[in-house]
């Protein structure tokens, strides 16, 4: 992670411009929300010659900056763009320098075919459209592609999958950086999910849906406002009216995984914000979270996350 809290951020715009993958760097970074208590971005559009790009349609975008602009930001990030082209020689050197020097390089869906060509994606795990991820895997070999993931971080270096996945990632970044109550606060006015994690190490996140059906997403709700009492299968099944053998099919074929990891991985996330947001020692947080103990929640928040609870809260915590 660089050094100095997120403040700058540079999109590197190619032509033709992908409006919605533009559009969610824009939305994120790009829209003043201090009247909420998010800080302001500088924010810079970038090409490598300013002026109109199209954006299909009779659509135009304007960049207002050369890609000088995008040498000092904490956050290079790059929308997607055409997957069978190949990036400029300025642009690749931009990401390279970017790298470099300890700041943040984004890809939004196609726009990792940038990352992979400026050679940033050699050695890292890495994500992008599930269409693409063989071509990508294909022309970086050594580049690990993972075709099931929403997005992964592997150091300063930052890919999602397509589409609504890149608000997913950004929202990572921003909690990160700023912490859960920002990045929330961003989600809430975007009318999104603040948060979806998969509990994987390198803080690789997997999707974790909102059920349309009317029985689980109620026991979704009393598990979420619940999470310091104990849950088993068998007494949520009795709750939404199934067996526990249907409850079970059931909740992983609309979340996507199973009750017991669902429950921990929402366990974790309400013990990185205490941790982030509050005073209470490790032992009361072990408890407001569910997990009961220091030592489970010492277990299980660090297969999670990479770290231990109290390292989490020193680089993240409000005193840092």
């Amino acid at each position: 992670m660089g050094g100095v809290a997120l403040r700058s951020v540079a999109v590197v715009l190619q032509d033709p411009v992908q409006l919605f993958e533009y559009g969610v760097l824009a939305e994120v970074f790009g829209t003043d929300r201090t009247d909420d208590g998010v800080p302001a971005f500088d924010y810079r559009v970038c090409a490598e010659r300013p002026g109109p790009l199209d954006a299909g349609n009779g659509t135009t975008v304007t960049a207002a900056h050369g890609l000088d602009a995008a040498r000092d930001a904490d956050l290079v990030a790059v929308p997607a763009s055409p997957a069978a082209g190949e990036p400029s020689a300025a642009v690749v050197a931009v990401l390279q320098d970017a790298v470099d020097r300890g700041a943040w390089v984004l890809s939004v869906c196609s726009g990792a075919f940038s990352l992979g060509a400026a050679g940033l994606l050699d050695g890292r795990r890495c994500a992008t459209h599930w269409r693409y991820a063989a071509e990508l895997a294909r022309r970086h070999p050594l580049a690990d592609v993972d075709p099931d993931v929403l997005y992964v971080q592997d150091g300063t270096v930052i890919t999602s999958a397509g589409t609504a996945a890149g608000i997913d990632a950004c929202l990572h970044l921003v909690r990160t950086e700023h912490g859960a109550a920002v990045a929330t606060r961003i989600a809430r006015r975007m009318v999104v999910p603040p948060h979806r994690d998969g509990g994987q190490r390198q803080f690789i996140d997997r999707p974790v849906p909102v059920t349309t059906a009317e029985s689980l997403g109620g026991v979704l709700e009393f598990m979420s406002a619940t999470l310091d009492e104990t849950h088993t299968v068998p007494d949520l099944a009795r709750r939404a009216a199934m067996s526990p053998r249907t409850f079970a099919r059931r909740f992983v074929a609309e979340t996507g995984t199973t009750p017991h990891q669902w429950l921990t991985d929402q366990r974790v996330l309400r013990a990185r914000e205490l941790l982030e947001e509050s005073d209470l020692s490790i032992e009361d947080v072990a408890r407001a979270a569910g997990f009961g103990t220091s030592a489970l929640l010492r277990h299980h928040f660090s297969r999670c996350t990479g770290v231990s609870p109290t390292t989490f809260r020193r680089q993240h915590g409000r005193s840092a």
